[in-house]
């Protein structure tokens, strides 16, 4: 019997709030982050062909995992579930605890863009306060606050966020398309096919496949949340075609319409929709839309930053259950009933990490870019044991099938294996905001050492002392009773 079917029966009760169409706007609010097209569409045409590669052999083959092994292993934890059922108990937790930490670094980059986007609701006149740390940090940091409390109240008040987010998504995807088609047919566009080729110098383009390959996860988001579906089995595969469909139209639109609108060097990376939107606004004669096109484009970057803290939330809860980390992690509201031990402690890393980086780094851009790329490299790691996982299935003897048959899941682990790790590795290529090389790569490599050298402590070291504690008190308890 697995650890997890031993627990199953102690694990605190999550409510299941989630509906198909719930699912279905909680991946597309998850995956379509709108927060990472400037920095992708700033390397230019090219990145529309690493977008097409991402899709087919990152995307597709990431949908059929998350289905496959939802199936073969239902339940909250998702990731960390997953690859400890498939690989034992530590290479769950690391996959665990990888896309934990990944988020604590990625959830600031959301902050960081709303404060870039939200100043435009202000007006144009105050879009310089982006560029102010003080000014960025403050406001990062409330924003933090507010969706901490929104998610212990719960997904059935925070689910509301995500949808929210997600509806402005879908509306600030479609005025900038909509925007990006008129200027196009009325004006024509200075972009050529030359802008499609690969560049003499390459290197910096290269960071931008890991960024893509991160801009992809999130399917798997929901089954982190597996307890909380209303009828997962009937509910999940649906939501992850639409969703997948979904996400995967807006992102190639999103991205040409920047590139059509706006020059390649002349794109923020905090700032790029909004100013790609006030350009083709002011062309068109419709400049007033940019203030609730801001405001609508703030919502969907909040409800991302709801979405992956929720979720990314409940893996040190299981791991609290588990007993790899403290076991108050494993703990629930009594009120809401929800991890709120692990939403706080997630919230105050993210807040260390936040003022840790804007004084470590040359300005408000470069901090979120370095976030950035931390987060690309410890997300993609759980994605290493998930298409693994599915190459373990094909090959094993009998074969058993679930949902997909062996080729399926052949060429999915495969095709999925390969674009991780090259997406891992390209992650370590500086981007064009760096300003030093070697700060960045220290910094990449540095921080990425330390949170896996957390994660072998917590596994190996504290998980063993609490055994350890356990198993003496239970020989005391037994010695006093005899």
């Amino acid at each position: 019997m697995s650890t997890s079917d031993q627990t199953a029966g102690n694990q605190p009760h999550l409510k299941r709030v989630l509906g198909r169409w719930d699912l279905v706007l909680l991946f597309v609010v998850a995956v379509f982050n709108l927060n990472v097209v400037p920095s992708i569409a700033a390397n230019g045409g090219v990145t529309v062909w690493l977008w097409l590669i991402s899709l087919l052999l990152f995307f597709w083959p990431q949908g059929i995992a998350v289905i496959e092994l939802a199936q073969r292993y239902p339940g909250e934890g998702g990731v960390y579930l997953w690859a400890k059922e498939v690989f034992g108990d530590f290479h769950g937790f690391l996959s665990g605890w990888c896309y934990w930490t990944n988020n604590m670094l990625y959830v600031p980059t959301v902050m960081l863009y709303f404060v870039g986007v939200s100043v435009f609701a202000m007006g144009p006149g105050h879009a310089a306060l982006a560029d102010n740390k003080n000014f960025a940090m403050v406001t990062s940091l409330v924003l933090l606050a507010l969706l901490t409390i929104l998610n212990i109240v719960g997904l059935g008040v925070g689910k509301w966020l995500n949808n929210i987010g997600a509806i402005g998504t879908f509306v600030a995807a479609s005025v900038l398309i909509l925007l990006g088609l008129t200027i196009f047919f009325r004006f024509g566009t200075t972009v050529t096919t030359a802008d499609f080729h690969i560049p003499a110098d390459p290197r910096f383009v290269l960071n931008s496949f890991g960024v893509i390959c991160f801009g992809l996860v999130g399917l798997e988001l929901a089954s982190v949340m597996g307890d909380e579906i209303r009828e997962p089995q009937r509910t999940l595969p649906g939501a992850v075609a639409w969703g997948g469909v979904l996400a995967g139209a807006l992102y190639i639109g999103a991205t040409l319409t920047l590139l059509v609108s706006v020059r390649k060097d002349e794109i923020s990376v905090l700032q790029g929709i909004v100013q790609a939107v006030s350009h083709m606004a002011a062309k068109v004669g419709v400049a007033w839309i940019i203030a609730p096109f801001a405001v609508m484009l703030s919502l969907s970057i909040a409800g991302i930053g709801s979405a992956w803290m929720g979720g990314s939330a409940r893996i040190p809860f299981v791991a609290g259950l588990d007993s790899y980390m403290p076991s108050w992690l494993g703990k629930v509201h009594p009120k809401y009933a929800t991890p709120h031990a692990a939403l706080i402690v997630q919230a105050i890393v993210s807040l260390l990490l936040v003022v840790i980086n804007f004084y470590a780094s040359g300005g408000v851009q470069e901090a979120f870019q370095r976030m950035l790329s931390l987060a690309v490299v410890l997300q993609l790691v759980p994605f290493l044991y998930v298409f693994a996982a599915l190459l373990k299935f094909a090959v094993r003897r009998p074969f058993q099938s679930r949902r997909y048959s062996r080729g399926t899941l052949l060429f999915a682990g495969a095709a999925g294996l390969v674009t991780t790790t090259l997406g891992i590795a390209l992650a370590f290529f500086p981007a064009k905001q760096i300003t030093s090389v070697w700060k960045y790569e220290v910094s990449m490599i540095g921080i990425t050492l330390v949170f896996l050298l957390l994660a072998v402590f917590f596994f190996f070291v504290y998980g063993r002392l609490k055994t350890s504690r356990a198993a003496a008190l239970k020989h005391a308890e037994a010695a006093h009773i005899t």
